[in-house]
């Protein structure tokens, strides 16, 4: 079983920066993808980034384009997403998932999810 954990979630004011962490445990990872996605209340899931485990790829959503990087530290398998220049519009919970062979923007794909981590921003 793939466990999946999201931490580093918080409160900031807009143009701030906070840095998500997955940490993945319970197989190898070298043939996932691992995707992020966030909710806010009222809306849909939305797809914000994903990384391919084996190559690094990554694949990222209009909106946050510029502004988010997602990256990966093979020794601690933990996939990682770097959010600046925040936005309140970027308020969420954001969640990690993953799959064997995808890292695209269809949340329905994956199979192992996280437990979602609040990012709040205030104007």
């Amino acid at each position: 079983q793939v466990q999946l954990v999201e931490s580093g979630g918080g409160l900031v004011q807009a143009g701030g920066s906070l840095r998500l962490s997955c940490a993945a445990s319970g197989r190898t990872f070298s043939t996932y993808g691992v995707g992020w996605f966030r909710q806010a209340p009222g809306k849909e899931r939305e797809f914000v980034a994903a990384i391919s485990w084996s190559g690094g790829s990554t694949n990222y959503a209009d909106s946050v384009k510029g502004r988010f990087t997602t990256s990966k530290n093979n020794a601690k398998n933990t996939v990682y997403l770097q959010m600046n220049s925040l936005k309140p519009e970027d308020t969420a919970v954001y969640y990690c998932a993953a799959r064997t062979y995808y890292s695209g923007s269809d949340s329905q794909k994956y199979n192992y999810w996280g437990q979602g981590t609040q990012v709040t921003v205030s104007s």
